[in-house]
């Protein structure tokens, strides 16, 4: 189940989709909403939208504006020509990922640390041997 539309998409692209494009991206949406349920089942719908138009847009790409959408730098030169651009990530334009903005939106981004089960249990309580809720001895 898909959480965007191709619709959602277009109204973000500054060029038109072409027909087999809007079919890409129908493909894509749906397994978009795999990688963000499998991220938080649970997140807003709204960010579940959000995330997924952000991914499939990193996806295809900006077109014709030569600059890939999820680019995080690039350089150009001059008389020789040449070109480069770094995608973030490590991957390729493409690639479905969930960027730190994304994980951020669905809920679970930037935790830091971890947790212990045990960290849940509790050993006695305030009534025992101190005001600490451990018993000793």
């Amino acid at each position: 189940m898909a959480y965007a539309t191709v619709e959602d998409i277009q109204a973000r692209m500054t060029r038109p989709l072409s027909e087999s494009e809007q079919l890409v991206c129908a493909a894509l949406l749906d397994d978009a909403a795999v990688f963000i349920d499998a991220c938080n089942k649970a997140a807003e719908l709204y960010a579940k939208k959000i995330v997924s138009v952000r991914m499939v847009m990193r996806s295809i790409g900006s077109g014709d504006s030569g600059v890939p959408i999820g680019a995080t730098q690039g350089s150009m030169s001059g008389l020789g020509y040449a070109q480069s651009w770094t995608v973030g990530t490590g991957g390729s334009t493409g690639e479905l990922y969930l960027s730190k903005a994304d994980k951020l939106l669905l809920g679970t981004g930037n935790k830091i640390g971890s947790h212990s089960p045990l960290e849940d249990m509790t050993y006695g309580g305030p009534d025992d041997e101190g005001d600490d809720g451990l018993v000793s001895g």
